[in-house]
């Protein structure tokens, strides 16, 4: 195997200077609460005083117990009509006493003093929304632009402005008919309300109470004792020191020497891009020759950092809407699990450095992000994708709801943030297109763009089944052994399709040069020397590049043509030309001017290839025979120095050989023979 040696190009390290420039331009400037404590447990820390005002805020628990109290009252608004009482009186001037007239006065009396405080209209809300109304008889009353609150005690209902108007009546008439007397003056009808009851208002006026809740309640002063040396932190001292950090981290400015402050981002700053280097070398270090993807994985680091550090300083509480898992899915469409697994599990780190509640956030999409890769193997097409962020959005709530267990039940209740969760699940569907674009960006292909590739109805695998029929069942053939060595060792199955597919499309520019493709009775090769024979072979890897070229495969692509016969040699040819007396040093013309395979993938197409090509050679398909074959061919490659460069284990390469044999076993197979039905006599 080739000795691993850390990059020497300076176009290697130059990104990785800009990203730690990046980190550290956006590492936090204020000093952080670096006190650790719990509910429940005792405060091991020496005893905390306030260095400065507080004001003491309100837990989320709170919060939603005062929304509650604030939606189930509303408070009704009136708005004062003045004309109407100058209306009424007038009524009251014209209206035809008789001999009664003496009791004008004292209507107008009472009639004044009931507008001066106000008769309210009747109201039309439905029966079980009354109860929320007037819940402390309360009332707004909007007089001259201004709205007063007031107690609906201190003003008329259209009833009791009746009743007393009714009284005042029968005080001055006593023993007359009062009910013909106000009948006939039609005094019945003389109140009209003048607090005329605003719906729309009265909604805008209980959404802004709800909204408008303070936050805190009450103020802590500076010198006050929060918490001793060994006291239990109890809901009363955590809710202090949840306020305190809050005004810590957001206020307090740092009043050391700077100097030292750089020194930590720095050391910090540098630290982060050291561990993302070194687990690129650790896991694949040939990604720092594939410097496209190279750079993409460094963009999709900067990105996760950026990210935390704009919400940690606009609204924390955004960490719950940003669909991190996306860093999962965004690596895993262009690169494998486990160096995916590890390059997100770094991308996590800054929340670490910018959140309050850091290691909460980090567990909780470590552990969706992880699933997240698990289940999207499995639903990534079309709407199951919202599968995927359902199962997301479920892991996140379990471990966040974990959290708030710690804390007591009733952290539960805070339903806003499984409202964020969800939206941020939804999200991860609605920005996974943008995956598209990074592909153009960075040139990379994607495991939705080889499947695409795969499909066999495309133009030029439909030219490759029109004019070379052989090669094309051949192709498909390899395609298939090549799936199930890949799956059995944890490759690329999307890629190695995709290039067994390809890897002999060179063959369409000549496709009665080989076997599989001749027409009955014709020998292509009959008046061709061996020389010319394996140069006329060996042609149709240059050809298959022309072709990729042309149709724009991708790099992917092209690179199983140039490696799928390394370095080899045409061996019929060979073999035939030494056996005729050929010179041994003039043999240059019989090997394949090549690429040896570096790639797992591009290992198991060549060994695939080789042996469904001379499998077809067999006249006896016994297990021993094919094991044998299969045992020949890549003992033969290895011996030949094709595998010196790629990256396989030993271990490896063994299940890919006990996986070709079994998949041909099973290809050739013996068939029952079906008995002749005799003749009926």
């Amino acid at each position: 195997m080739e000795k691993v040696n850390f990059p020497r190009k300076f176009k290697v390290y130059l990104p990785l200077v800009l990203l730690f420039f990046l980190v550290l331009a956006i590492m936090p400037r204020n000093p952080k609460f670096s006190y650790d404590y719990k509910k429940g447990s005792p405060w091991m820390y020496e005893t905390l005083i306030s260095q400065f005002d507080f004001p003491i805020l309100k837990t989320e628990l709170q919060m939603q117990q005062e929304r509650d109290r604030a939606g189930s009252a509303v408070i009704p608004y009136y708005r004062l009509d003045a004309g109407v009482a100058s209306e009424v009186g007038k009524r009251i001037s014209g209206m035809e006493l008789g001999v009664h007239s003496y009791m004008r006065r004292n209507v107008a009396d009472v009639v004044g003093q009931i507008y001066s405080k106000g008769v309210l209209s009747p109201r039309t809300e439905l029966p079980e929304d009354q109860e929320r109304y007037g819940t402390e008889n309360l009332i707004f009353i909007q007089k001259d632009r201004r709205a007063v609150k007031v107690s609906s005690a201190e003003v008329y209902t259209l009833e009791l402005a009746n009743s007393l108007l009714r009284k005042t009546v029968e005080e001055c008439c006593a023993g007359c008919n009062v009910d013909s007397l106000i009948s006939a003056t039609s005094m019945n009808t003389l109140i009209v309300p003048d607090l005329i009851y605003d719906q729309q208002i009265t909604d805008l006026v209980h959404e802004e109470m709800v909204d408008n809740i303070s936050g805190t309640q009450g103020v802590a002063r500076a010198g006050q004792v929060i918490v001793s040396n060994g006291e239990i932190v109890t809901a009363e001292i955590e809710q202090l020191l949840d306020s305190y950090r809050e005004e810590y981290d957001s206020s307090v400015g740092y009043d050391g020497n700077t100097a030292w402050q750089w020194l930590g981002n720095i050391i910090i700053a540098f630290s982060l891009v050291l561990i993302l280097f070194l687990s690129i070398y650790y896991c694949n270090y040939r990604i720092f020759a594939q410097y496209n993807k190279y750079l993409y994985l460094l963009m999709i680091f900067a990105l996760s950092v950026i990210a935390s550090s704009i919400v940690a300083r606009t609204d924390p509480d955004l960490f719950y809407l940003v669909p991190f898992t996306l860093i999962a899915l965004y690596l895993l469409a262009f690169f494998k699990k486990r160096l995916v697994f590890i390059v997100y599990v770094i991308s996590l780190l800054p929340m670490l450095l910018f959140a309050a509640n850091g290691m909460e956030l980090f567990i909780m999409y470590l552990t969706a992000g992880a699933v997240c890769m698990l289940v999207f193997s499995y639903f990534n097409r079309g709407w199951l994708q919202f599968v995927t962020a359902l199962i997301v959005f479920a892991v996140m709530v379990l471990v966040w709801s974990a959290f708030r267990l710690i804390d007591g039940p009733d952290g539960l209740k805070t339903y806003h943030t499984v409202i964020d969760m969800a939206l941020g699940s939804l999200l991860s569907v609605a920005c996974y297109p943008l995956i598209f674009l990074f592909e153009k960006m960075f040139r990379l292909v994607s495991n939705s763009k080889l499947v695409e590739l795969s499909d066999t109805s495309n133009k030029l695998l439909r030219l490759l089944a029109d004019q070379a029929p052989g090669t094309f069942q051949h192709s498909l053939q390899v395609m298939n052994i090549a799936d199930a060595a890949a799956r059995s060792i944890d490759a690329n199955v999307p890629l190695i399709r995709a290039g067994a597919l390809y890897h002999d499309i060179g063959k369409i520019a000549n496709p009665q040069c080989f076997t599989e493709n001749e027409n009955p009775g014709v020998n292509y090769h009959a008046s061709l020397s061996p020389k010319e024979s394996a140069q006329e072979i060996i042609r149709h890897v240059a050809d298959g590049l022309a072709l990729a070229e042309k149709y724009n495969l991708p790099d992917v692509i092209k690179d199983f043509i140039r490696t799928h016969h390394g370095t080899t040699c045409t061996g019929y040819f060979y073999a035939k030309y030494l056996n005729a007396g050929g010179d041994p040093d003039d043999v240059a013309d019989f090997y394949y001017d090549g690429v040896k395979p570096t790639e797992k993938e591009q290992v198991i197409l060549m060994l695939c290839d080789a042996v469904e090509a001379a499998s077809r050679s067999l006249k006896d398909y016994s297990p021993e025979n094919v094991s044998a074959l299969v045992d020949r061919i890549i003992d033969g490659k290895a011996d030949a120095g094709q595998l010196a460069d790629a990256d396989i284990s030993l271990k490896e390469l063994n299940i890919v050989r006990e996986v070709i044999k079994s998949y041909l076993q099973q290809m050739y197979h013996s068939r029952v023979v079906y008995p002749r039905r005799r003749a009926r006599k």
